[in-house]
């Protein structure tokens, strides 16, 4: 069995050195951020914003109510999100996301804005890069993100309790949204990119082909990061795979991390990482939950304090189950600090043979 040859990455060069040596930290939820600037849907139309990248009036008329569109801010409100990202950094995060988990055609055809899908992701890179290169230094890189979400759609489950063979997508639909979403988050500034919350691992294989797609087209390559979801006790992603399964119906994308993020909070999220670690044995793991269960008395929503979630994922760092940890829904800069704070003094987790190594078949 021969080795392939490394990978060489044209951005994002220094991450995997700094994986070798310490946890990184990912940021929090953007939407949980979003929900405490309480925006109206005239905020949401950009009206009466007249800092920079104003809009206007762009979206006065706009026929359809657009509150909640939260990658729609990154047009209309850019303040917002660049305060989002600069208090993550200001955390401590290393790398932050782009605000574009459903920044693509499929899913923002929901607002009748599938047109404005590629304007979105552009934008939203270039606020992320605006704010990682404020905060960046020589000792202390930032990175962005470029994440790719998973769409409201599935390839390979029935929409239909009726029709076991209905779809509501394909996978050329999402191919080609997913290669305008990778287009544009790369030209936007990203250094990394990152198919999150995979529920469905036929949509993540229509991401990872777009995504290879265009690093033969355009000559580059970043270093790349999945993330599946586990949606319940039942330990599988909604399309029905095991995480051990999912890795290895990934792998060949030769990702620089694989992980889990989203669904659970970390107390319940432990058996599916140890089991990823396990199986990925030469790939670094990244992990970030949300926080915890739903609580409509918290202040986010979710019943497990920055307290709470950075002592569970110090547990994990100090049993050698991670490289990358974070936060997802329900988490904020005060989870990040303190999981940064958790985190830093532990070792990172080794891997066995290197993570841009595979066996070739």
């Amino acid at each position: 069995m021969a080795s392939m040859k490394p990978i060489t990455y044209t951005r994002g060069q220094q991450l995997p050195g700094i994986l070798e040596k310490r946890i990184a930290i990912l940021d929090g939820a953007m939407g949980t951020m979003i929900q405490r600037f309480k925006l109206s849907e005239a905020q949401y139309r950009g009206l009466g914003y007249t800092g920079p990248g104003s809009q206007g009036e762009r979206f006065k008329d706009f026929h359809k109510d657009v509150k909640g569109n939260n990658e729609l801010l990154s047009l209309t409100r850019p303040d917002v999100i660049q305060d989002i990202h600069e208090g993550y950094l200001a955390a401590g995060a290393d790398m932050i996301e782009t605000n574009t988990f459903g920044a693509t055609t499929v899913a923002q055809a929901d607002y009748d804005m599938a047109d404005l899908a590629v304007e979105m992701n552009l934008a939203s890179a270039r606020i992320a890069r605006a704010a990682c290169d404020k905060f960046s230094t020589p000792d202390k890189p930032r990175f962005v993100v470029g994440a790719l979400g998973p769409t409201p759609k599935t390839a390979s489950i029935s929409p239909d309790v009726n029709d076991p063979g209905a779809r509501n997508t394909s996978f050329e639909e999402l191919r080609k949204a997913y290669y305008e979403q990778t287009q544009a988050l790369v030209e936007g500034g990203s250094d990394v990119l990152l198919v999150e919350t995979v529920f469905d691992t036929l949509n993540a294989k229509a991401a990872l082909f777009a995504i290879d797609e265009y690093f033969d087209n355009s000559g580059e390559r970043l270093p790349l990061i999945i993330s599946g979801t586990v949606t319940d006790a039942s330990g599988r992603i909604l399309s029905g795979q095991t995480v051990t399964a999912f890795w290895h119906s990934v792998r060949h994308a030769r990702p620089l991390a694989i992980g889990l993020n989203c669904a659970l909070g970390a107390a319940l999220m432990r058996p599916y990482i140890q089991e990823l670690a396990r199986a990925a044995g030469d790939t670094f793991i990244s992990c970030y939950p949300n926080a915890g269960l739903p609580n409509p008395m918290s202040d986010t929503g979710f019943d497990e304090t920055p307290e709470v979630t950075s002592r569970l994922l110090r547990e994990f760092a100090a049993e050698g189950l991670v490289n990358i940890v974070g936060g997802c829904c329900g988490t904020t800069p005060e989870h990040i600090q303190a999981i940064a704070n958790a985190v830093s003094p532990l070792a990172t987790r080794g891997v066995k043979s290197g993570f841009f190594y595979r066996e070739a078949a």
